[in-house]
């Protein structure tokens, strides 16, 4: 195949954002609602809640390796990781409903009841969405053309932001009368569900995949993990997923709270400060393609994140009483922070290309499932550590804070998740793949496919 017939075109470009789209209908609602819907609706305890998001998602996190190594050896004519789409696309909707369902019954059996539910919800959208992630890496062997296409599917990515943050409310207090409905809570996550079920669709229909692995490659999952364990760019990586998600996690958690308890008349602001935060990211994501084709995706990455780290540790300065201070605060951090997200995605790509340069074995649904094993643990560390942390400050909901809880909500917009950000740019710095070598992976897995030759280097 020539070069152009792997280059990707607009169209199939939406199509895989749609993907995320989707995706991001239910993980918005978790990121930015669940735990207020556990601590304030299902009536949890903050600490019980913050203990069932680190459970849970830890032992989701060592499924999904097992749901990569199984796309990876998935045949059929429609690829590897596509049917997933279609697949577990009915799944992930009824498991994400059930989860925002309220039961009747209380005690022990209303917490097993959070338990169960959170745990499937987590487990179908590893299912759906590790082999979504891992179809990036077979659109294109093309470096510059997947992060294009990540950028695309990272400005669909926010788009559910200005939908949950605009309409979850309003649909919540439309179908059950109030903001504390759980009837109105299992009806939104219904309304979301459909949609989502519905863009899957679209991103199967519109996308092909066209990277195979070698035609001699056995399956040997020993093989494929010895190889993922000394693939030294995905270990840097791993490391940087779970700190960047334990800093996304802490914040994007606890600023509901934030301007529900401490920004004066707060939740007035909520959705449109949120909606200002999302067009920011959003051009944020627009700018990384060209700005990472010129100075490198490693170095734009530590340039971004660094950026993020400083202005977050300077938001616990800015007076919560000061609405535009605090407004512009947020939509600067949001737009410094953008590039740091299809960035990392586009770098996992590559390094499944490096997994198949230098032993001649290509495994991108571990490479990718493995990914998302350490981007789970980096949530399980900021969802369980925001519940631990509101416990620890005095949390008590409905009600408003002592002057203790909320100076530890603030803390919790700032300090704290800073240290994660800080921990990701270190670990990044021993990130070896540079543009040079990419470009050199390149054309030697072009010319090995072009001529039916597999030598690893």
């Amino acid at each position: 195949m020539k070069d152009e017939g792997w280059r990707l075109s607009i169209a199939e470009k939406v199509g895989y954002g749609f993907g995320d789209l989707a995706s991001n209908l239910f993980w918005q609602m978790f990121s930015i609602f669940i735990a207020k819907f556990y601590t304030d609706v299902f009536l949890l305890g903050a600490a019980t809640m913050g203990t069932m998001m680190l459970v849970t998602r830890v032992a989701d996190a060592f499924v999904d390796p097992l749901i990569g190594t199984l796309a990876d050896r998935t045949q059929t004519r429609w690829g590897h990781f596509r049917p997933y789409l279609i697949w577990m696309a009915l799944p992930m909707a009824l498991s994400a409903v059930l989860a925002f369902t309220t039961p009747s019954f209380g005690g022990a059996a209303k917490i097993v009841y959070a338990y169960l539910t959170l745990t499937l919800m987590m487990i179908a959208y590893s299912a759906i969405n590790i082999p979504y992630s891992a179809l990036l890496g077979v659109l294109t062997p093309n470096s510059e053309d997947r992060t294009s296409a990540s950028s695309y599917r990272f400005v669909m990515a926010l788009l559910p932001v200005f939908i949950i943050v605009n309409t979850a409310l309003p649909l919540v207090q439309a179908f059950g009368g109030s903001a504390t409905s759980p009837r109105g809570w299992q009806a939104a996550m219904i309304v979301y569900a459909v949609a989502a079920v519905a863009l899957f669709g679209a991103t199967f229909a519109m996308t092909k995949e066209r990277v195979q692995p070698p035609h001699e490659q056995k399956s040997a999952l020993a093989t494929d993990l010895r190889d993922l364990l000394r693939n030294r760019p995905w270990v840097v990586l791993c490391i940087v997923g779970i700190a960047a998600l334990t800093y996304a996690n802490i914040r994007g958690t606890v600023i509901i709270y934030y301007f529900d308890y401490v920004v004066p008349g707060g939740k007035e602001y909520f959705s449109p400060v949120m909606t200002t935060g999302a067009v920011a990211f959003v051009i944020g994501v627009m700018v990384t393609s060209p700005l990472a084709k010129r100075f490198g995706k490693r170095n734009f990455y530590m340039v971004s994140m660094t950026l993020t780290a400083l202005l977050t540790a300077g938001f616990y300065f800015v007076p919560p009483a000061n609405v535009p201070l605090v407004w512009g605060a947020h939509a600067l951090i949001s737009f410094v922070a953008a590039p740091t997200a299809p960035l990392v995605w586009a770098m996992y790509a590559d390094t499944a290309d490096y997994s198949e340069w230098k032993w001649g074995r290509r495994a991108t649904g571990l490479i990718f499932s493995a990914a998302s094993f350490a981007q789970k643990f980096g949530w399980a560390i900021g969802g369980g550590g925001t519940g631990w942390l509101l416990a620890y400050y005095g949390y008590v909901p409905n009600v408003a804070q002592s002057p203790r809880t909320v100076d530890g909500i603030r803390m919790m917009m700032s300090f704290i998740p800073c240290a994660g950000a800080v921990v990701a740019i270190v670990a990044l710095w021993f990130y070896r793949l540079d543009e040079g070598t990419v470009r050199t992976m390149a054309a030697d897995l072009e010319r090995r496919r072009a001529t039916g030759v597999d030598q690893a280097r």
